[in-house]
């Protein structure tokens, strides 16, 4: 396998790219530039490529991006703070972002001569977006398989679409990933605001994991209530 992962310069995709280098089967990293709140995603995306050592391309499709409005990940609307699971975390979904990413990445890995677009979508993003799911990643394949046929054979990977994040964090463990040197929040400050959807599952994940979590947070204790906020509403 030869893969191009989709790397946003998080967490997931970040552990997915040790994982993979590992594993002697990564390609290169692919990063989009949609026009997304703040670029500290994308530094973390470049450095984890330097030092796996695999070209990084990123791809600028702010144009796109412009067009998907509605979303606190590209517009002008507060961040909402919880667990991803509460209803308010919809207004974090870009529409189609993963389906039109994915064209892109496919198109990219055939004309380079790679063989797989590997991507980190897990278990806890089912709720909240739709083209993480598993039936959105396995029809994407099988649409991808007839775009490409007589042309190329690229396969669609991603690992962790069945598991939640808590199996993500015990890889970041078992492949050294500088954890630290990712980039999950969504606020874009001086530090990871432990607050947002992504900064809490990626607390709890940790800690569900039992491994060691360097990264420094404005609010380290905030996703306790958040879980338990969760807990209480569900029977």
């Amino acid at each position: 396998m030869n893969a191009l992962l989709i790397c946003s310069g998080g967490f997931d995709s970040v552990t997915l790219a040790y994982r993979l280098a590992a594993e002697q089967s990564l390609g290169a990293l692919l990063t989009f530039d949609y026009g997304q709140r703040h670029r500290k995603e994308i530094d973390a995306a470049r450095l984890a490529a330097q030092r796996l050592a695999v070209p990084h391309l990123v791809m600028d499709i702010g144009q796109i991006g412009r067009q998907l409005s509605g979303s606190a990940l590209t517009d002008d609307i507060a961040v909402p703070h919880g667990h991803y699971s509460e209803e308010t975390m919809k207004v974090t979904v870009v529409p189609n972002r993963n389906a039109i990413m994915l064209t892109i990445a496919f198109g990219v890995a055939a004309s380079r001569g790679l063989d797989t677009v590997a991507l980190a979508v897990h278990g806890g993003d089912h709720f909240i977006y739709p083209d993480c799911r598993p039936d959105f990643i396995r029809l994407f394949g099988e649409m991808q398989a007839r775009a490409l046929d007589g042309v190329a054979e690229v396969a669609l990977l991603a690992p962790y679409v069945n598991t939640d994040k808590t199996e993500i964090a015990r890889d970041a463990a078992r492949f050294g990933v500088p954890v630290a040197d990712t980039w999950s929040c969504y606020e874009g400050g001086d530090l990871h605001c432990g607050r947002c959807g992504t900064c809490v599952e990626r607390i709890e994940a940790m800690v569900l994991a039992g491994t060691p979590d360097p990264t420094p947070y404005k609010d380290s204790q905030y996703w306790r209530d958040a879980v338990a906020r969760v807990n209480a509403c569900t029977p």
